[in-house]
């Protein structure tokens, strides 16, 4: 890494910035930012109706100042500071940038098969290609469940790819004949000299038996930079040899990742969809139920009481399900889809803190939907409080990440202090958020950490 700098260094030296992006150009990743701050000068956004993340209304009458990455203060209309750059919103509404908490950012571009079987060089590039149409969706921060994620996440942050801020889980951790298992039966039996799968190989699942295996899954991935950990609790759709209602890892071997997270400050997260694993997981000191549509009262009553968090999805058996050519795994996508009603019922009451998640998995043809996924939440909740759960709400449940989130600053919100991360658009999203369907024409301003990525005003 140093040796890679080092050469970017010189590169930028030599011939500029220009050269720098020449060599991600014949990817299509190059950084594509539009409107840089002019040094020492800040940005203000003039002109607007403010949706802030937090309250579930409109505010008129403020601005919004940017200094560098953060947003510095929401001065009262006309007493922004005269040396700003200006930029004029047109009377739109401005709000945080979105955030979905259940993202796959190297498995979502390629199929499932090919996940399984091609050059992990091209599953990166894919993926690569894949941040860019994710940031231009107005999505400018992921949590990533699952996936050797470290490597693009790190290309982001350096610019040399374009893409949303991630949060990673890195490898899920799972057990044998778990979620996250995705050997074929010709591999098995497993031996204690059994050398890692593919799969493991790339970093996309981990299979670790007992408590002490378990600690050591955890402990690698928060080496590698996890910022929370990702398990399998239960049965899941897209893997063919774990039944939908069977029960994943025991108590002790939960709370042996729960241990090791929280002694680095952060938490676990709990693939899982019936009462009886999400039961386990809030015993075991799991902080965030990811899926969950088969839950019951008593298991929702739990999460209530614990105070965790229930990362949903609209998984409703629609034109924008993750495709399933196996009967088995369509028989489990029809199972949740009906449960996905009765959890959101259930979810507002019982008042459980609830973000806003895609879980969008081995389907290219389905990433467009992304936005749409979002718009669903309104059958269930008014649109500012749907929009909450993507930004607020979804900020809040990145903030457990303590220490290890890897970004300093609040996300979600527009507020003083907080990360500028914006969304100018055409559209009134205290009405209906069907504009989130076409974010080419109705995203008119997309600004991560106060760089500009898209400006049609």
């Amino acid at each position: 890494m140093a040796r890679l700098e080092a050469d970017i260094s010189r590169r930028q030296m030599l011939g500029g910035m220009a050269a720098v992006v020449g060599m991600f150009a014949g990817f299509g990743l190059a950084p594509k930012e539009v409107r840089a701050q002019t040094p020492g000068r800040p940005i203000l956004l003039t002109n607007l109706r403010l949706f802030d993340g937090e309250t579930l209304s409109m505010r008129e009458g403020v601005e919004i100042l940017i200094e560098g990455e953060r947003i510095t203060a929401l001065p009262p209309l006309g007493q922004g500071p005269e040396d700003a750059q200006r930029i004029d919103c047109g009377g739109r509404a401005v709000l945080p940038g979105l955030i979905d908490a259940h993202w796959h950012a190297t498995l979502v571009a390629v199929s499932q098969i090919a996940a399984l079987t091609q050059d992990v060089g091209f599953i990166h590039l894919m993926a690569g290609r894949e941040a860019g149409a994710t940031l231009m969706r107005g999505f400018t921060t992921v949590r990533d469940l699952g996936g050797p994620a470290f490597g693009l996440k790190l290309a982001i942050d350096k610019g040399a790819v374009t893409g949303p801020r991630i949060f990673p889980s890195g490898a899920m951790i799972s057990q044998t004949a778990g979620h996250g298992d995705f050997r074929l039966l010709s591999e098995l039996p497993r031996f204690p000299d059994t050398p890692p799968n593919n799969i493991e190989r790339q970093g996309v699942a981990l299979v670790a038996d007992g408590a002490d295996a378990v600690l050591r899954a955890t402990r690698e991935q928060l080496m590698k930079g996890a910022s929370q950990i990702k398990i399998m609790a239960g049965g899941g759709v897209s893997s063919l040899y774990d039944p939908l209602d069977t029960v994943q890892y025991t108590e002790a071997e939960m709370r042996a990742a729960v241990e090791a997270a929280a002694d680095w400050g952060t938490y676990v997260c709990a693939h899982v969809y019936t009462p009886g694993g999400i039961q386990r997981a809030i015993r075991a000191g799991v902080k965030s139920i990811e899926h969950g549509q088969l839950a019951d009262e008593e298991a929702v009553r739990m999460m209530a009481d614990a105070g965790a968090w229930w990362s949903l999805q609209p998984f409703l058996a629609d034109e924008d399900s993750n495709p399933k050519s196996d009967p088995i795994q369509q028989a489990k996508q029809m199972q949740v889809a009906d449960g996905t009603v009765r959890a959101f019922e259930l979810a507002k009451k019982h008042n459980v803190s609830v973000a806003f998640g895609t879980d969008i998995l081995f389907n290219p043809a389905g990433t467009a939907s992304q936005g749409r996924q979002l718009a669903k939440f309104a059958r269930f909740m008014s649109p500012l409080e749907a929009l909450h759960k993507a930004t607020g709400a979804a900020g809040a449940l990145l903030a457990l990440s303590g220490e290890r989130a890897p970004y300093a600053g609040r996300l979600g919100v527009i507020a003083e202090g907080a990360l500028a991360d914006l969304l100018v658009i055409d559209g009134d999203p205290e009405t209906d958020l069907a504009w989130l369907d076409t974010p080419d024409t109705s995203l008119r301003l997309i600004m991560k950490g106060g760089r500009v990525f898209k400006e049609t005003l």
